[in-house]
């Protein structure tokens, strides 16, 4: 939907909450699914469409001539159009063992350049005329399968191929698209820290932007130019929250970094404190086999001095606690309905959430927010209490709320 104001904003939901890898599936999901949710929220008003596309679908979906121009007009019919598309699993996202599978191919790997390109052709057919287009991606790949820097610069190498071929439709089509990173519990990149300093220091330097120049002939201050308006960042908020980081602080670093901040992903998680054996109990509700729920425990010295401990899974999170970790709260990245501040014996970080969202429209950062709760078929089913379109146009009519706040005090 769009938000309008001194600057328009748009917001969607994520296309991954729906099962479906072929582009039939996902075409499918379109036209009931995303249609159920569109009648809910703005019936008589275009409405945006976040659309997640397997490796299989987007293939499939650029292998029928005509398809994408067809799909363009359908989706005006529909009242719907797309402006962000989830590029971060490549394959099977439901019904299986994702865990740390989501992640490959990862950005050493040529197939994770194919198919995200693909992506851009994808997004180019269908972005409406004047509006910049973001494509969220895998932050470089698994933290663990990174600790070569050999594979950290081939990394390196594909994201600059990636960024000259978004330069290359910018220049034959007018049409600016962005790949955003999006920073991950466990992953290379895992915080914004981490990932503001690996855009500034491994994309944006000196060396890069040579090599950028050399590839397109470009000047340096044109190529850092072209960089910096394809390659950026996805600020998921339980992601970042999950790492206990500041909203406030988080969202200032990125707005004086200069660094793209492309998309928003306007997600929560759990936060469980105290860690009575109550809630230990409860949490075990949430251990799934399908999705990796990394766990970051926090632990207060006596002196307020704060200790992070990180874990990749919760099966590692509840070993820790059972050998006498000292840890008093605990929060982990399964994604949780933005709107239910409490799922008891738990809170989710909402908080967090309404705080990022407030600074990110007093630093003018982002225009496009998406809420991405994927996980609501592996919730425990006494939080699956609604029908699914009920619960993503709750979600939406939410955060909708939050990004309306200024606009009703300014009034």
């Amino acid at each position: 939907m769009r938000i309008d104001g001194a600057r328009p904003l748009h917001l969607t939901y994520c296309s991954n909450i729906h099962p479906g890898e072929s582009w039939a599936e996902t075409l499918q999901n379109i036209r009931l699914e995303a249609t159920r949710v569109k009648s809910r929220m703005q019936p008589d008003r275009p409405f945006g469409l976040g659309l997640r596309l397997s490796a299989r679908a987007a293939s499939e979906l650029c292998a029928v001539p005509d398809a994408l121009p067809e799909l363009r007009a359908e989706l005006d019919q529909l009242g719907m159009y797309v402006f962000t598309l989830n590029g971060f699993p490549y394959g099977d996202f439901h019904a299986t063992v994702v865990k740390q599978q989501v992640y490959r191919p990862d950005w050493r790997d040529g197939e994770r350049l194919r198919y995200t390109l693909e992506l851009a052709e994808i997004l180019a057919a269908l972005l409406p005329a004047g509006l910049a287009g973001s494509i969220s991606t895998v932050p470089v790949g698994f933290r663990p399968e990174l600790a070569e820097p050999s594979g950290v610069q081939q990394a390196v190498s594909n994201l600059l191929a990636c960024a000259e071929q978004l330069w290359v439709l910018h220049e034959q089509r007018g049409v600016e698209l962005a790949l955003a990173l999006e920073p991950e519990p466990a992953c290379y990149l895992e915080t914004t820290h981490e990932a503001l300093g690996f855009v500034q220091e491994q994309l944006l330097s000196s060396a890069p932007v040579r090599d950028f120049a050399s590839r397109t002939g470009l000047s340096p201050s044109r190529s850092e130019e072209v960089l910096r308006r394809h390659l950026g960042l996805c600020f998921d908020t339980c992601h970042a929250a999950v790492e206990f980081e500041s909203p406030r602080e988080s969202v200032r670093a990125m707005a004086a970094s200069g660094v793209r901040l492309a998309k928003v992903q306007a997600t929560t998680g759990l936060h469980v404190e105290p860690l009575d054996s109550a809630r230990r109990t409860a949490l075990e509700g949430f251990a799934d086999p399908v999705y990796l729920h990394q766990v970051v425990a926090r632990e207060t010295a006596a002196d307020g001095t704060e200790r992070l401990e990180r874990f990749v899974d919760l099966d590692a999170a509840f070993a820790a606690l059972a050998r006498g970790s000292r840890a008093d709260a605990l929060r982990v990245h399964f994604h949780v309905p933005v709107f239910e501040r409490e799922l008891a014996p738990f809170t989710n970080t909402q908080d967090f959430l309404r705080d990022a969202i407030a600074e990110l429209l007093a630093c003018e950062l982002c225009e496009q927010f998406e809420v991405e709760t994927y996980t609501w078929s592996v919730l425990p089913e006494r939080y699956r209490t609604r029908a699914l379109s009920d619960a993503i146009a709750e979600e939406l009519r939410w955060v909708e709320h939050e990004l309306r706040r200024p606009l009703v005090s300014e009034a």
